[in-house]
């Protein structure tokens, strides 16, 4: 059996000098404890001392919930008529370590938990866990990696139920309904995020949202998705060809592909994350194009869409066997249109291996 996650957890906060950090409902309590949370207006922290027992505090009714995790949990319920205040003193009663500096999920713990740990505590100033937290999460074990490929699988066959349906004339937010709709026919948990299907000029924003707007032909079809299974995402980019394209459309997609081709041959153990997107972005600045590329080359994906290891200028982490991020260099022209090809790679041992195939040539969908 493999170390449990939260003494290994407990040995990094040692290494660190970590005496204490506290974590909320999210991907980061998932990952190491095993326990599904909802974050509602009632507070729920859970507490990891360096040296003893974690303790949770937690509303009664999810006491039944807490136990079925294989955590030795010291539980500090609270009821609604009674409120947190009393629970949250009798666990920094039962942790001691008064004043002592509190790591926290700085990108994920509200003023409401952070105000009443430090009252009780009468903590300083919180120290950021996620390089802890990444640190433990960036390289994916096996079973990890297993559960993101059946979350890029799931994607990939939602694609080929929905592309039979897209047709000039309909909106962007029916192509959207429907690819949901494919996407739990597929075999989804869950969306990873809202989807963007955008078409023609829309597809110049990077982040643009749906719309009413109908599929014109001659233009565009971008389409960014994702689903969850058993808990790891999968998120995918596609650009298609509604009937003939402007000669400019065209030449961006070849050179998005040949950015995409050069992000992913780029991957191996031992360079840093920022000559991945080198590799890409350098394709795209010498077509002439660089002005038009403002993203990074990708993102870590596991628990959550966007998490380390970022592959983005600057960034010099060194990859390792296990890490899994998004390679998805993009051209937008405003007022034009934008393409993008998104892949979702694992690094092996010796390079990378692409978990997402779905062909990248640009396909069209008639018009």
């Amino acid at each position: 059996m493999s170390h449990p996650r939260w003494l290994r957890l407990r040995e990094e906060m040692n290494r660190e000098g970590i005496e204490l950090l506290a974590l909320v409902p999210g991907a980061n309590l998932f990952y190491v404890t095993g326990l599904s949370l909802h974050r509602m207006e009632r507070p729920i922290v859970a507490l990891f001392p360096w040296d003893s027992d974690p303790v949770l505090i937690l509303p009664a009714f999810e006491i039944e919930k807490a136990q079925q995790a294989p955590i030795p949990w010291r539980l500090f319920p609270y009821t609604d008529e009674e409120g947190p205040a009393r629970a949250f003193q009798a666990a920094a009663e039962a942790v001691g370590r008064r004043g002592c500096p509190i790591a926290v999920e700085t990108l994920g713990m509200r003023v409401l938990e952070w105000s009443m740990l430090a009252h009780v505590f009468s903590s300083p100033e919180p120290i950021a866990a996620e390089p802890l937290l990444a640190r433990l999460r960036m390289v994916k074990d096996p079973n990890e990696i297993a559960a993101m490929r059946r979350a890029v699988a799931v994607a990939e066959e939602a694609l080929r139920i929905w592309l039979p349906q897209v047709h000039r004339g309909m909106t962007e937010r029916e192509a959207t309904r429907r690819l949901i709709q494919a996407c739990f026919a597929a075999g989804a948990d869950a969306l990873a995020f809202e989807p963007i299907v955008v078409a023609g000029p829309n597809t110049a924003l990077p982040h643009a949202t749906p719309s009413d707007r109908p599929i014109g032909t001659g233009e565009l079809l971008l389409v960014d998705f994702g689903v969850v299974v058993e808990g790891y995402v999968s998120d995918l980019t596609r650009t298609f060809a509604v009937g003939e394209l402007d000669p400019e459309l065209r030449w961006i997609y070849e050179r998005v592909q040949e950015a995409n081709a050069a992000g992913r041959a780029a991957v191996r153990p031992g360079i840093p994350a920022e000559a991945v997107d080198r590799a890409a972005r350098s394709v795209i600045e010498a077509a002439g194009y660089g002005a038009h590329f403002p993203h990074r080359t990708g993102h870590g994906l596991g628990l959550e869409v966007h998490e380390p290891p970022y592959i983005v200028a600057g960034n010099t982490e060194l990859l390792q066997p296990g890490m899994t991020f998004t390679i998805e260099p993009g051209i937008y022209l405003p007022g034009k249109g934008g393409v993008r090809i998104e892949d979702d790679v694992v690094v092996t041992e010796s390079g990378a291996e692409s978990l997402t195939t779905f062909p990248r040539e640009l396909m069209g969908l008639g018009g």
